[in-house]
């Protein structure tokens, strides 16, 4: 069976529940800021203690020379800020201080991170002997048992994320989209070469897996350049250290913005866009942005955002550029506030290339069913989309959150691969390729069940008339049964005083 999403989190839990002791009467979302700071901390003071001791032992004196990190895109550390002197005072009542200043420090010696970090840790409602149980469980980390120290705090950031998305409910949609609906839309996208955006990035998660799927198909990750924003200022940080936990050169504006009021990226023209807006979003500001130049498919109702937001991606698209996007399912079909003529623009457009209907439960925030949008400037089946309805795909891994595993996000990818080819057949309950015309014939509805069809049930072998003389055999003796039971409830009632 295919590693599902939650495996191999040893030491990612081991933190996990180490920092949960930490919490206290903080509020989550400062607490949050403390558990994902002190890893990004770590992170940074191992990656320049590997970079120190190397130029220690070429012997020219330059270990204290700031440009030899920058030059390697590795941030530069003051001595204050070192894990070694935040390890040194883990049992003093100053930790909290000594961290705080030690993110200071950081901040001041690299313009990339400015006001960037956390410095909360001084705070009295952070129980400081418990701050540094957690710096001891850090300084003891054993990098070979764990893998590299990147690879292992990248994993520990990225889970707890996951975790304080699960802790969150519904607040977490702004900053997280779980792992393997990521994944899905990266390994459909490929995003090899180019530059990638996401234009409500939340914590990064798109640009992180991208980052990924490079790393594992052999390619280079500098071959990519990212830019996404956030309105979230929280969110936006949490963003920044997750990219440098990772390695990722990112422009995400100077500061949070609205993308519809302040796009930090106007000229840019994308080869890939991935991403999960905010669903349904009212009174986002249609009322001021009536004549706005991304509208080029129809105005978009003041109710609901979700195709202002397919606008905005579309307009920000390269001649060949592809987008992978989360909409909820209402989109594949509302006819309200002008939805349904924009949608017909865009499939009459030739944008539309392929539909994921997904299962319920796979995120934390919401019970809300969604589709995969991916569309295409400049399609390879041409007139045509392909329709996937994966809604039995997945896994239960607690009581109510789903799933995909490897084998489902490569059916997903292998199936619009073999479209793309021109070598898919239709799959009865799974897959369809539709054309244009057929689509307009649904009035533009894109529900991936009105044309994959139901899936066929195999033959069990049994005559025709031999199955309906026993299943009408079965249902007489039932309708006996429910008479015996009603008189039985009648008689009952009676005897109370109750007739019906």
């Amino acid at each position: 069976m295919a590693e599902n999403n939650t495996s191999n989190i040893g030491f990612e839990k081991q933190i996990w529940d180490a920092a949960c002791v930490l919490r206290g009467n903080i509020d989550a979302s400062e607490y949050k800021s403390v558990v994902l700071g002190l890893i990004f901390l770590k992170y940074i003071s191992d990656r320049f203690e590997a970079k120190y001791k190397e130029l220690v032992e070429e012997g020219d004196g330059f270990e204290e020379d700031q440009d030899e990190y920058t030059a390697e895109n590795i941030f530069f550390v003051p001595e204050n800020a070192r894990w070694s002197a935040i390890a040194a005072a883990a049992h003093t009542p100053e930790i909290g201080t000594v961290i705080d200043d030690a993110m200071r420090s950081i901040e001041k010696e690299n313009k990339r991170l400015k006001d960037i970090l956390p410095k909360n840790f001084a705070r009295p409602e952070l129980d400081k002997r418990r701050l540094g149980e957690v710096v001891d469980l850090f300084t003891n980390i054993q990098m070979i048992e764990h893998g590299n120290s990147k690879d292992i705090l990248g994993r520990t950031y990225e889970y707890c994320l996951s975790k304080f998305a699960e802790q969150e409910g519904k607040l977490a949609g702004e900053f997280y989209t779980p792992s393997c609906v990521v994944r899905t839309l990266v390994e459909v996208l490929q995003p090899f070469n180019g530059r990638v955006y996401d234009p409500c990035c939340g914590s990064g998660g798109m640009f992180v897996q991208s980052a990924k799927f490079i790393e594992n198909h052999g390619g280079n990750i500098n071959k990519i350049s990212v830019f996404g924003q956030d309105s979230n200022p929280t969110t936006w940080k949490m963003a920044q250290m997750n990219l440098a936990i990772r390695g990722i050169e990112a422009d995400l504006g100077k500061f949070n913005a609205d993308t519809f009021f302040n796009d930090c990226h106007p000229q840019l023209k994308a080869d890939f866009i991935m991403a999960n807006p905010p669903f349904n979003l009212s009174g986002w500001g249609a009322d001021k942005l009536v004549d706005d130049v991304r509208w080029q498919y129809g105005t978009p109702p003041a109710g609901n955002a979700n195709f202002a937001w397919l606008q905005h991606m579309i307009w920000h698209l390269a001649p060949n550029g592809r987008i992978g996007m989360v909409l909820a399912n209402g989109s594949l079909s509302s006819q309200s506030g002008g939805e349904g003529e924009i949608r017909k623009n865009i499939i009459n457009a030739d944008l539309v290339d392929c539909i994921v209907a997904m299962p319920t439960q796979l995120f934390y925030t919401t019970q809300i069913p969604v589709s995969l949008w991916f569309l295409a400037k400049n399609k390879k089946q041409k007139g045509k989309t392909l329709f996937i309805d994966a809604r039995k795909l997945g896994t239960m891994v607690t009581r109510k959150l789903r799933e995909l595993t490897d084998e489902d996000i490569k059916k997903i990818a292998d199936t619009y691969n073999a479209f793309v080819e021109g070598t898919l057949e239709d799959e009865k309950g799974f897959c369809a390729v539709v054309t244009t015309q057929d689509i307009a014939k649904q009035d533009y509805i894109l529900t991936p069940g009105r044309y994959v069809g139901i899936e066929e049930q195999e033959d069990d072998g049994e005559p025709f008339e031999e199955k309906m003389g026993r299943l009408t055999s079965e249902l007489s003796e039932l309708f006996t049964k429910s008479h015996e039971l009603e008189a039985q409830i009648k008689e009952r009632l009676g005897a109370i005083g109750y007739d019906i």
